[in-house]
């Protein structure tokens, strides 16, 4: 729904990432909670499974999400702003 620009400038995977990203930070995928499949991401946004696949992995570069193996992918607990010295 006018999430991802298909005549942008950035590649669809960056922009999906964005998208998912936004979806973690606002609790719409809250921790401990698996996101939606590979498969069910493609449906909602009209786009290839290796353009998925390829978002979700910019996540687990860093750090916001983890796969386990034959269950999907979870969302990480997320960092604390201010948190540290």
């Amino acid at each position: 729904m006018g999430e991802i620009d298909l005549e942008g400038m950035d590649p669809l995977y960056v922009q999906l990432a964005a998208v998912l990203r936004r979806r973690i930070q606002d609790g719409t995928y809250p921790e401990g909670k698996r996101i939606p499949s590979s498969a069910e991401l493609a449906e909602e946004f009209g786009l290839a499974r290796p353009t998925v696949v390829k978002a979700v992995g910019l996540l687990k570069d860093e750090g916001l999400v983890r796969g386990v193996t034959g269950r999907g992918t979870f969302v990480l607990a997320r960092p604390q702003d201010g948190a540290g010295s």
